[in-house]
């Protein structure tokens, strides 16, 4: 097994973002040494990991010896963010080669509250092209692999990050989610991943565009306090109004929840080992007091077909109006077999999408009658273990790889669709010692139900990191 390590003893040590945040305000390390030190462990270990989509270590640096002019919580902690959300001064590739990125002038609406919380950006992270696949295997710019293992994906479009935080180069780093990637890459890398309520954190307007809203911001973390802090500080300044506050959460909830278990995803059953193991974290919350019941999946077949419809479509839209979105060196036959096999299907499909996109949004209406019984839904986050790197390859067929896409991403879309809140927790390891997600999903605006469960499951169970 070949696994990759960044923890040292330097100035990060095994902190987590709050930990650094004690250290900084304690005077035992400052901002300049945190950043000095997460650029010596991106150089150590990106050579294996390919995570890095662009690197910004002399605004860092220059960033970090700075008085702290944002005054925000994290002021001083290392982050990276997707190469996905406009950043000032850094070009967004969106994880293709297809054109010349342009350096964005602005921040874009994420990044500004992102960056007003202290966090400060050595880079942006790679993902899959345009984050369509569950697995960024990019034929050009190489694999994002898993650093439990490099012979797996570090999962998802968000893997550069998930990769990065579970490796210990930073202690958190953005993410974000349309049919899975904040829990999929927290499911692969043993992280924390909460891909919050819609309408939770702000969104780029190219993204606040789509006929349906799907796509959700989050972070990845080692620790559930990690996730909680970074939620009530974005509260501060970007609270929705027609949501619940999260507010300040700093342990476990004193109630006792009624809990559904479903090991069924609409596609398929779960592989026994990981039903399995999503049985005994059932059998965990018992212990722990709370009430669990066993139930079949409520969720159409149908759900399938109609999110790779509204999926594709995505596709449709960037790569019929690449120069129009992407400048005049726009080249489609640089794009993967997946994207454009993405394409293909929404343009011999379109006249179905009005309808899929009806039922869509009504999926909801389900999932609100199981949560007017159950306080939350546990799945596993995937229905299979983590996959090697070329089991998702873009470049293969496209039915082939979309098959695949959909028997082991079959249970992350559903809260894409419904808005509602899910959390991956790092709470099982397969046979061969890879991290297994399992996933928590609540009704919208419960965000704070999330968090209150997972400190309790992370006191019972603590997670390892790779540094162990």
């Amino acid at each position: 097994m070949t696994r990759i390590d960044a923890f040292t003893d330097d100035a990060l040590g095994t902190l987590d973002a709050v930990g650094a945040v004690d250290a900084l305000r304690a005077g035992t390390v400052s901002a300049a040494e945190l950043v000095d030190a997460a650029i010596a462990r991106t150089e150590a270990v990106n050579p294996a990991l390919n995570g890095m989509a662009h690197e910004a270590f002399d605004r860092a640096r220059t960033r970090a010896r700075l008085a702290y002019p944002y005054g925000g919580y994290f002021d001083g902690v290392p982050t990276f963010i997707k190469d996905n959300v406009a950043v000032a001064g850094m070009p967004t590739r969106e994880g293709a080669d297809a054109w010349q990125a342009r350096i964005e002038a602005n921040d874009g609406d994420f990044a500004r509250p992102y960056l007003a919380t202290g966090l400060i950006p050595i880079g942006k992270t790679q993902l899959s092209e345009f984050g369509f696949s569950a697995s960024a295997e990019h034929p050009r710019l190489g694999a994002v692999r898993n650093p439990w293992h490099t012979d797996y994906t570090a999962g998802a479009s968000s893997s550069g990050s998930g990769a990065f935080v579970a490796a210990g180069v930073v202690p958190i780093a953005h993410a974000n989610d349309g049919g899975g990637s904040i829990r999929i890459p927290a499911a692969c890398n043993g992280l924390v991943g909460l891909k919050p309520s819609r309408g939770r954190l702000p969104l780029d307007r190219n993204v606040r565009q789509m006929p349906l809203q799907i796509v959700h911001n989050g972070v990845l973390t080692r620790s559930v306090r990690d996730t909680a802090a970074f939620y009530r500080e974005m509260e501060r300044t970007v609270a929705h109004p027609k949501l619940p506050r999260i507010g300040d959460i700093r342990g476990p909830g004193a109630a006792r929840l009624h809990i559904a278990v479903c090991t069924q995803s609409i596609a398929r059953d779960s592989a026994p080992e990981i039903a399995d193991l999503t049985l005994q974290t059932a059998a965990l919350l018992e212990e722990l007091g709370h009430r669990v019941t066993v139930v079949d999946n409520p969720i159409p077949r149908r759900f399938i077909d109609d999110f790779l419809l509204y999926w594709s479509f995505l596709a449709f839209a960037l790569v019929r109006g690449g120069r129009r979105t992407f400048g005049e060196t726009f080249d489609r036959t640089r794009l993967d077999s997946l994207t454009l096999g993405l394409e293909r299907h929404a343009a011999g499909n379109l006249v179905r999408l009005p309808a899929a996109l009806v039922r869509l949004a009504r999926t909801r209406r389900i999932t609100e009658r199981l949560h007017s019984t159950y306080d939350l839904l546990l799945t596993p986050t995937l229905a299979d273990v983590t996959p090697r790197i070329g089991h998702l390859d873009p470049t293969a067929d496209y039915q082939q790889v979309i098959e695949r896409l959909i028997d082991w991403v079959a249970f992350t879309p559903l809260q894409n669709v419904t808005g509602e809140p899910a959390m991956s927790l790092p709470l099982a390891r397969s046979a061969s010692g890879l991290p297994i997600g399992m996933m928590f999903s609540a009704p919208l605006g419960r965000d704070a139900r999330l968090l209150e469960l997972a400190y309790e499951l992370e006191a019972a169970r603590p997670w390892p990191t790779i540094s162990g």
